[in-house]
Parts: structure tokens; C-alpha cells; sequence
């Protein structure tokens, strides 16, 4: 089975965006083990809001995506959305069966892209299996928290853990799914 990977990146207080909806305080200045990640997966879930940022992102930019990200098979999930872009897969209906059909096909693993309302839905399901976090040192204040709370705890198992010369420090989390 493929494992469903959260990945992203979050501030030292919880943080996956500013109160404005801003990431313009993570780092860009090298791949903190982006292009190994990218090597791991083949397709990408993302929710609405994070399919229109990306959107807009890659407009302004000339159609250009995450520096350095593969092909991915890109399924976004929405209610609200009626179409997506070319070779993009919309998920409208029964998401957290059809996110666990789509586990079950062969490929290589699956990023989690965004946003924080999939996030909570997939990991509530039991569905994510690791967490990819780039822990960026800075305390935003406010903004979008990833954690909220949760009628559960969720117990993780540390794969691994690499610090960096900026302070920026990356953890791999095994996601138990065991309900205690």
C-alpha cells in the first residue's frame, strides 16, 4: 500500500501560514530535502484553497510549480470546485473512501499537500500514515495553525530528524494509527 505523507512546512509555533495567508517566511535558499522527497511520490492530494493558491502561484509565474517537483498525478479534493486543470483528478464525492481506493492502487507514495481541513479529515480517518515536517525557526504569532484540537491523541514513531546550518529542522514521523 502507498503511504500518505503530510509534508510541509510549519513555524517553531505551529504555524503553516501567516494571518494574511503568507508563507513568505520559509526558506527557498536550498531544497531541505525536497528533491529526495520528490523522488518517494507520484501523485499529490490537495484541497481546494491550496489547488487555487497553487494555481495562481504557477499563473505568476509562468506555469512553473514547485522548483525541481516531478510530474504528479494531482488529485484535488472539493465539493465546490465543478473542473481543474488538464490531468488534474477531482474528488467531489466519498473523499476519504476514494482517498483510501487511491492508496490502495500501485505507484509510489502520495504527498499531502494541503490544506489544514484534509489534512484533519485524512488524519482523523486514519489515513495519513507519516508526517514531513520543516520546522522553520520563527514564531509567527497568528496565522493558520496545522494542530487543532482532536477527540484523540495520535501517537508518532521519529524516523528521522536532520538539522540545518539555518535552523530550519526536518522530522519524519511514522503515524502510529492506533486508537488508545
Amino acid at each position: 500500500m502507498r503511504k500518505l505523507i503530510l509534508g510541509l512546512a510549519i513555524t517553531l509555533d505551529g504555524y503553516i501560514e501567516g494571518p494574511n495567508g503568507e508563507y513568505d517566511w520559509c526558506f527557498t535558499d536550498q531544497d531541505y530535502g525536497l528533491n529526495e522527497f520528490f523522488e518517494r511520490i507520484d501523485a499529490m492530494f490537495i484541497g481546494r484553497k491550496s489547488y487555487v493558491v497553487n494555481q495562481q502561484y504557477s499563473e505568476n509565474n509562468n506555469c512553473q510549480g514547485i522548483p525541481g517537483m516531478p510530474a504528479l498525478t494531482e488529485y484535488i479534493f472539493s465539493t465546490s470546485l465543478s473542473s481543474v486543470k488538464e490531468g488534474a483528478v477531482l474528488v467531489s464525492e466519498n473523499s476519504l473512501a476514494r482517498a483510501r481506493q487511491i492508496k490502495n492502487q500501485s505507484g509510489k507514495d502520495i504527498w499531502l499537500f494541503g490544506g489544514a481541513s484534509l489534512y484533519e479529515a485524512m488524519m482523523k480517518e486514519g489515513l495519513v500514515d507519516e508526517l514531513w515536517l520543516s520546522v522553520h525557526p520563527i514564531l509567527l504569532g497568528s496565522g493558520k495553525r496545522l494542530f487543532h484540537e482532536q477527540d484523540r491523541r495520535s501517537y508518532l514513531t521519529l524516523l528521522e530528524s536532520k538539522t540545518y546550518e539555518t535552523g530550519l529542522v526536518s522530522l519524519r514521523y511514522k503515524v502510529e494509527n492506533r486508537i488508545i
